[in-house]
């Protein structure tokens, strides 16, 4: 289902703190980025004018929570299909479970802690996920399990226009070798982790709204500049996406269970319309969303028929 008529929020007057949609009502997080839906029961199949209002309020909103649900496997992805079809990520090539859900466990003797870094889910593929769809099964019980996560929409904004403008012109790099082999050590699949490139303002194909589109966890570096210049300028963006506390929201890891979708820029189809990174270690880890930064690729993908399986945007799962 296409999502139609997004309401712009980055530049308006903040917004009343609930507002209602026809088939639920949500509690916004911040004036620009995140809401919590109340009145959606995720377990059960929902009708047309439920998605209808679900696909607004995520182009809208860019994060959603939703408390207090109890999804098996199968109904956490009848509603990651609600957007989609499932992303299967690279890093299960080698593991024997559900090729369509992501677990993501940390534990006392865990090597890494997947997410521990600001980051966009999956940049590295020629056409990121459009979200993605966390179920949070078990917290730490001391508390933790949250999420942060940073709107990439606001943080174009707030540069300034000569930057604005220097960096419209950029292509970076985004490759899955940086941390999946240089940071958690994992042998990677023959041929190795995808690597693709992507421009570094794009724009989302549903909004319209300009996109800073890069990240620590997958950017390399930037295309065109000296080594040392890349590392500079691109130190200085994720400094920026890190520290503007007026971009970042909060999501809770509540032992009540809740999925949390989120979404990038030109492909939100997550066009990368946001970054997020794990605040403490925890059983199951926030992701957020992708997108899709390629406008041809949009373009090519919106002229497509629904039949066609192809087009169709990917949704990643997590457990």
């Amino acid at each position: 289902m296409a999502i139609t008529e997004a309401t712009p929020r980055i530049g308006s007057e903040p917004k009343s703190g609930t507002e209602r949609y026809d088939s639920f009502m949500v509690s916004t997080l911040t004036p620009h980025l995140g809401a919590q839906v109340e009145g959606l029961d995720l377990s059960q199949p929902l009708d047309a004018p439920q998605l209808h209002d679900l696909h607004q309020v995520f182009a809208d909103w860019g994060v959603l929570v939703f408390r207090n649900q109890h999804l098996d496997r199968e109904a956490h992805k009848a509603f990651g299909r609600y957007f989609g079809d499932l992303h299967v990520h690279p890093m299960n090539y080698s593991r024997k479970s559900d090729p369509e859900i992501l677990i993501v466990k940390t534990t006392k003797d865990s090597p890494y802690t997947a997410g521990d870094a600001w980051h966009t889910d999956v940049t590295y593929d020629a056409i990121p996920p459009l979200a993605s769809a966390l179920y949070i099964t078990e917290t730490p019980e001391v508390g933790g399990g949250d999420t942060l996560f940073a709107d990439m929409y606001l943080a174009y904004e707030l540069l300034s226009p000569a930057m604005q403008q220097f960096l419209e012109g950029l292509t970076a790099v985004h490759d899955g070798g940086v941390p999946y082999v240089g940071a958690y050590g994992s042998t990677p699949p023959e041929g190795g982790y995808p690597r693709s490139e992507h421009s570094v303002i794009t724009v989302h194909p549903v909004t319209g709204k300009k996109v800073l589109y890069v990240n620590s966890g997958f950017t390399s570096h930037i295309k065109g500049l000296r080594r040392w210049e890349s590392q500079a300028l691109l130190d200085a963006l994720f400094a920026h996406i890190a520290t503007t506390r007026d971009c970042t929201v909060g999501c809770s890891g509540n032992p009540t269970r809740s999925p949390c979708g989120t979404t990038a820029a030109p492909n939100t189809t997550r066009s990368g319309t946001t970054n997020h990174t794990a605040v403490t270690a925890n059983e199951c880890r926030c992701s957020a969303p992708s997108h899709r930064p390629d406008p041809e690729a949009q373009k090519n993908r919106a002229a497509r028929t629904n039949s066609d399986t192809s087009s169709r945007p990917r949704v990643g799962c997590r457990r």
